[in-house]
């Protein structure tokens, strides 16, 4: 099990010196909010790059539809290559209620959905080089042929990418084989409210993309929760139930206390380990 920390709040600075107290103490991964309008995720995770050399950096979530493929193709690259191949794409839909209808972003779901699959497509394309072209429904690319074209991401054969999967929704599901790793989401049929995810649905999702998946490349199941950091058994106890359905992340959650002092004092008390 990898263990990493969101960020729920602070500037790039912030970033950059609470991702450097995380790899001191043993997190292997640090990711910050992706908003339609605040701190630019990109800027403090450079930042956090500056100051670490081992923890991965990424995003949780990066809405797509609400971005220009070709510049988050340039970001991620430039990022990965600063940071010696550390960086995750986080991608999902995005919560409407975070500012998409009053900057103007697609809110239509069937639309946001689109232009996830087709701006994925874009991005993973231009990470390839050039010559590249794309016709899609929304968006159309023809090669380029300015002569400073940026370099490939350090990762290869991609940057990875973690994906919202709504289970049990096929087309949802489909999607994440695609990818790298699953965040998971459970939505039935015929509703359009998410329910909490249970140990017992993250088998069922594991066991669905072991049978349907047919990339040979590594595979993440990513957990989101939060434990006390002051009491290893109850961390256990926490961490434990995930581990044995699948989970190869778990990413502690701090949304309900982002008083900075609160969130620097949990993360030095480092990830709530269990026994894989």
């Amino acid at each position: 099990m990898n263990y990493g920390f969101i960020l729920p709040k602070g500037d790039a600075r912030t970033a950059a010196e609470f991702a450097q107290a995380a790899e001191e103490v043993g997190w292997d991964g640090f990711f910050v909010w992706d908003p339609v309008w605040g701190i630019d995720p990109w800027v403090a995770l450079a930042a956090a790059a500056m100051l670490t050399h081992r923890i991965k950096l990424g995003t949780m979530l990066t809405p797509v539809s609400r971005c220009r493929p070709w510049q988050l193709a340039g970001q991620t690259a430039t990022l990965d290559n600063l940071s010696g191949g550390r960086v995750i794409l986080g991608v999902g839909l995005g919560a409407l209620d975070t500012g998409f209808a009053e900057f103007g972003e697609v809110t239509d779901r069937s639309t946001r959905a689109e232009l996830m699959d087709e701006g994925l497509e874009v991005i993973t394309g231009l990470w390839k080089g050039q010559p590249f072209s794309y016709a899609g429904k929304h968006y159309h690319i023809q090669p380029l042929k300015f002569p400073q074209l940026p370099p490939p991401p350090t990762q290869q054969p991609r940057i990875p990418i973690w994906v919202v999967g709504a289970w049990p929704r096929p087309k949802s599901m489909q999607r994440v084989l695609r990818y790298d790793g699953l965040l998971p989401a459970k939505m039935p049929a015929k509703k359009r409210k998410f329910l909490n995810v249970t140990t017992r649905d993250i088998r069922q999702m594991k066991a669905y993309i072991d049978a349907n998946r047919t990339t040979t490349t590594p595979f993440d199941i990513i957990v989101e929760g939060k434990t006390p950091g002051n009491d290893p058994h109850k961390d256990a106890i926490a961490v434990l139930p995930w581990i044995e359905a699948g989970a190869t992340w778990w990413l502690e959650g701090m949304w309900d206390d982002n008083q900075a002092d609160h969130v620097l004092a949990r993360i030095r008390q480092g990830p709530p380990r269990a026994k894989d």
